[in-house]
């Protein structure tokens, strides 16, 4: 730490200068699964719906546990020292200095918690970046940790949910399908944002329209004129006769203007934006590019990486020219100025945008992907400051055809590089022909048969924009200005799918999980992921992004005092309830849970079970060769159905099936012929 002197390292901490610097290495501590809560501790508990639903009084947090279930023994002996250190005499001051977000707050305080035999004086410290001079600067403003009370309300509240989703709904699915199904409030909606979407591309159709096409040249440059007019794939007259009527017109330049205009940097990165551009420029997944950023931030070379905003706070004005003291000192034309389009508190939650700190890394020791990372802050910090303007000049060519349709064209040309000498700039300049007002120009329009395509796979950058607003209207025509505000507001309010601090790790198990599939940067949907989804619908276990957006607004009312985290905790039970309360009635879609018994086989007499693929005879072992799935045609039998089946070889009239072939809906019951399930009409 700055400005204390030389340290001593010890087992699990460092002491020195009237201080002692100890460490936690993520969550030390987990919530306790459901069988904590149980008087009977089985040495090898198996999930039951015996404990279902559990909703704990009060949530116990327990040493991590390792993959084999046992507790961690290097969380166990790195607490053990966190405990010893709290409790020493000649402490009297503890200060939390966990990352500068809800996560970090919460792990520290657990451990405090957890390790205090008494009461002691405790304080925050707040850190952007963690280079010697912000920590100095710090640690003589010091604030008491109940300044940030709520924010720890807010991040316990999320971890008592969460495991109450995912405890509670993880194990009733599993129980149901008979094979893991993941069900957590925001890992759901992402993977069904890329089902939907892939099921969108799957089942696509395309159509064959008609496009009013012109490309003749004038003057030896060849103009292509697209009308806005389109026609239907039957219309194919229609369009020729527009055509011809074009053709017999003059086509005359109506209007032309030049003129010279500056253009803007891009924004500073949020986590998000960052990581969309390293998606798309280096196929860098979101789980990679975090670590490496996080790195960086260890190391001092960045500021905190889990950031949401695209701006500074105004209050870190000389903060911002010490840095850019030190990025002119690599050459790059850079001045201070302050400007609502860099500096705006109203659009800064917690953390401000991603910038280099005044300490520059030696690129020598750098790997080639954190070079990556880095030169894409420097580079952008350097755009939005940069001391030249982009110049450009502008040119829009009016085209109007016998008055019947106007033609526009545009062209962009840059006179003064400026900033996008050194940031990334993909717009492509388009030249246009040497054209004044009154010039004729040559047309041949004809219809050219095209057709329309499907939607796109979700992309890193694609599927990001729609986590961070997922009721984002695309089709609205919305202002660069609007769009940004309409960004901002549903990140204030608790409408995004996750947060910069976890949608990363949330993705990334869902690859894990084998649910969805990053290839370069394009997300697919995987079997399991299809599995997981369809089987939720099944039973009727609702996980959309409009829940996942009413917990996040919830979260965000504890975070701002309007609520308790008791609060939060009791609309998630509330709603888990429903859920059993709903499959207790065992409606006409309750297939029931694998394992169950139906009845006898109508073929050998053995007992039909369900599986995880259907009901089944267990007399298969014998040759027996009865088995159905447990949908059919898109219809979920239900056990009552099966049951009937099975009694009296014939179920009553079934409504909601679906045709392979036609995609119709119809009615047939199910009967038994010889060794088979089939419809009968």
């Amino acid at each position: 730490m700055a400005g204390i002197g030389k340290m001593t390292k010890y087992d699990g901490y460092y002491e020195g200068g009237g201080y002692i610097i100890t460490w936690a290495f993520g969550h030390l501590f987990s919530l306790a699964d459901i069988e904590a809560y149980s008087a009977v501790r089985e040495e090898k508990p198996k999930w039951t719906m015996d404990n279902l639903p559990c909703f704990p009084q009060e949530f116990i947090f327990e040493i991590k546990k390792d993959a084999s279930r046992k507790t961690d023994s290097g969380a166990e002996k790195q607490f053990g020292v966190i405990k010893h250190l709290c409790n020493r005499d000649d402490v009297d001051t503890i200060i939390n200095a966990g990352d500068a977000d809800r996560e970090g707050e919460i792990i520290v305080r657990t451990c405090i918690t957890k390790a205090l035999e008494e009461k002691k004086a405790l304080k925050r410290i707040w850190l952007p970046d963690q280079t010697p001079q912000t920590v100095q600067e710090a640690m003589k403003s010091l604030k008491d940790e109940s300044e940030y009370d709520n924010l720890a309300n807010e991040g316990y509240a999320r971890t008592y949910t969460d495991w109450l989703y995912g405890v509670n709904l993880t194990r009733y699915a599993t129980l149901r399908a008979g094979t893991l199904l993941r069900v957590g409030r925001v890992i759901v909606p992402i993977v069904k944002a890329i089902y939907d979407r892939d099921m969108a591309i799957r089942n696509f159709v395309p159509d064959i329209y008609y496009a009013l096409v012109s490309k003749a040249e004038t003057n030896g440059e060849e103009i292509e004129l697209l009308s806005k007019q389109k026609f239907e794939k039957n219309e194919r007259g229609k369009a020729k006769e527009l055509c011809e009527k074009y053709n017999a017109c003059d086509a005359v330049v109506t209007a032309k203007k030049k003129k010279k205009d500056k253009l803007n940097p891009g924004k500073l990165y949020s986590l998000t934006k960052l990581q969309n551009y390293l998606g798309k420029r280096y196929k860098m997944s979101m789980a990679e590019s975090l670590e490496i950023l996080q790195g960086l931030y260890e190391k001092g070379y960045v500021t905190y990486p889990r950031t949401n905003s695209e701006y500074l706070a105004t209050a870190e004005q000389g903060k911002i020219k010490t840095i850019l003291q030190s990025v002119k000192q690599l050459g790059y034309p850079v001045e201070f100025r302050f400007d609502k389009k860099i500096f705006d508190d109203s659009k800064i939650e917690s953390h401000s945008a991603l910038t280099p700190t005044y300490k520059i890394p030696d690129k020598t020791k750098l790997s080639e992907n954190e070079m990556k990372v880095y030169s894409a802050i420097m580079r952008r910090f350097v755009a939005v400051f940069c001391a030249e303007e982009c110049v450009v000049e502008k040119t829009e060519i009016t085209v109007s055809v016998g008055g019947l349709e106007e033609f526009v064209l545009k062209g962009t040309v840059i006179v003064q590089p400026g900033w996008t000498a050194y940031d990334t700039y993909t717009r492509k300049d388009k030249i246009l022909p040497a054209l004044k007002k009154g010039d004729k120009v040559n047309i041949k329009f004809q219809p050219v048969e095209k057709e329309t395509s499907p939607p796109r796979h979700y992309t890193i950058e694609t599927l990001n924009n729609y986590l961070k607003n997922p009721f984002k209207d695309e089709k609205a025509n919305l202002s660069e200005q609007e769009s940004e505000a309409e960004e901002y507001r549903a990140m204030f309010e608790g409408l995004e799918l996750g947060t910069e601090a976890t949608r990363t790790g949330i993705i990334d198990n869902a690859r894990k999980s084998e649910y969805i599939l990053l290839k370069k940067d394009t997300y697919t949907i995987l079997p399991a992921g299809e599995n997981l989804i369809e089987a939720l619908s099944r039973m009727n276990i609702s996980m959309d992004k409009f829940k996942t957006s009413q917990m996040g607004v919830a979260l965000k009312k504890v975070f701002r005092g309007e609520s308790t985290t008791a609060d939060a905790v009791e609309m998630v039970k509330t709603e888990i309830a429903a859920i059993f309360a709903e499959a207790a009635k065992r409606g006409e879609n309750f297939d029931g849970f694998v394992g169950d018994e139906i009845g006898k086989c109508p073929l050998c007499g053995s007992t039909v079970t369900r599986t995880k693929f259907g009901y089944g005879c267990s007399g298969y072992r014998e040759g027996c060769k009865f088995s159905t799935g447990n949908v059919i045609c898109g219809k979920v039998i239900s056990v009552d159905n099966m049951k009937k089946l099975l009694e009296s070889g014939s179920t009553e009239l079934i409504s909601g099936f679906v045709s392979k072939r036609t995609g119709k809906e119809f009615s047939a019951r199910l009967a038994v012929e010889n060794d088979k399930v089939v419809f009968k009409f």
